[in-house]
């Protein structure tokens, strides 16, 4: 698929919509409540406006950084995402294989719907993980020592889920959690799954059985996370998973300074500012309204990256000059990858990246790395 036939994303989410049964589309696309928080994420961004510099001339506009050691040829990291094999049948292989390729960095959730040492067999030069826990220490042990038996050195730590938030969309479409069939929405979502013929050739291809539930396997906490109804961490348990942890340590979830200087006492590396998408607690700030905020408060003592609301290259520029070391994007690749599997991912990324090149240029800014708030007006 070329870039000329997937060229924004808003085009991919159309896209994407088409091709999905309305019930997984919507488990991609919503968020909790009325979903106002999922929106104004994104609209906070045009309340921002840039200050370019012009009479610049001929430029190459450099877009690579370094996070938390990483250097990424494009600021723009793949989320954690719950489920994403349901998505398509490459799911997260495809998508850590496409970050690769594109030499981003993807971050494996628990709940990704694939183990650690599936996507692993990709490789994991490019690959961090995000640890969800609904058992408490003794899961997280476990998954410590299968995180770092594949020699991953960045670890995501989950804090603003001690319950799952209010999906209305998955509840009007008869979903229970995990996503999956049962004998009560079955005709439901049944006539959808049929209606989608190209979504459920892959699907039924690929052996995947939307009937059965997910079995409980001890020793495969990846999955059996499936099942998780909340990650209750508190910042004694993030103390804890720091003396344990050796690797670098990024907290994801942090929405205002006080939560941000507890991240930083407890020993965190990085700061990912997120609101979950929108898909937690209803009615809470947009990302990039906070982010200035928390990159004062950290005061260099920790990387900070934007995650929520980012669908555009001007969003990325913004997220950067306030302060942010990247921006994660989670939706947007998820469109991708349901149109077209790792390719897809791919073709989201080429996005950003000529957004990015064609931005900065008229912005005047040869380099990512130059982006402060003198490009910002206030």
């Amino acid at each position: 698929m070329s870039q000329k036939n997937l060229y924004s994303v808003d085009n991919a989410r159309k896209r994407a919509k088409a091709i999905l049964p309305k019930v997984v589309f919507d488990y991609i696309d919503g968020a909790a409540d009325d979903e106002v928080t999922m929106r104004v994420n994104t609209d906070a961004f045009n309340d921002i406006m840039l200050n370019p510099r012009m009479a610049q001339g001929k430029m190459e506009c450099d877009l690579s950084t370094t996070v938390l050691g990483h250097k990424i040829d494009l600021p723009v990291i793949l989320a954690p995402c719950g489920l994403v094999r349901i998505m398509h049948p490459d799911g997260a292989t495809g998508v850590n294989i496409a970050a690769r390729n594109k030499n981003t960095i993807s971050v494996l959730s628990t709940v990704a719907g694939s183990t650690l040492a599936e996507v692993a067999k990709s490789g994991t030069e490019n690959l961090w993980f995000q640890l969800y826990s609904s058992r408490g220490r003794n899961e997280v042990e476990i998954m410590l020592d299968e995180i770092s038996k594949h020699e991953l050195d960045v670890l995501v730590v989950t804090v603003d889920t001690p319950a799952l938030g209010n999906r209305l969309r998955d509840i009007k479409n008869g979903v229970t959690t995990p996503l999956r069939m049962t004998t009560s929405n079955a005709i439901q979502l049944g006539y959808q799954v049929l209606s989608k013929p190209k979504w459920s050739y892959q699907m039924l291809n690929d052996g995947l059985k939307l009937m059965k539930k997910p079995k409980d396997n001890k020793n495969d906490s990846s999955k059996s996370m499936l099942n998780m109804a909340a990650s209750p961490f508190s910042w004694d348990d993030i103390k804890w998973i720091r003396s344990r942890w050796r690797g670098k340590l990024v907290i994801k979830g942090i929405l205002n300074s006080t939560d941000a200087k507890n991240a930083v006492e407890s020993g965190a590396d990085g700061i990912i500012v997120s609101n979950h998408g929108g898909r937690q607690l209803e009615g809470v700030s947009p990302t990039i309204k906070v982010l200035s905020n928390i990159v004062e408060s950290v005061n260099d003592g920790a990387e900070v990256i934007l995650d929520s609301g980012v669908r555009r290259g001007t969003h990325v520029i913004k997220a950067v000059a306030i302060g942010a070391k990247a921006v994660m994007i989670g939706r947007p690749y998820l469109y991708g990858l349901a149109i077209n599997g790792q390719k897809g991912v791919e073709n989201i990324l080429d996005i950003f990246h000529a957004e990015l090149i064609r931005d900065m240029t008229l912005l005047g800014c040869k380099s990512i790395r130059e982006l402060d708030m003198s490009y910002i007006i206030n």
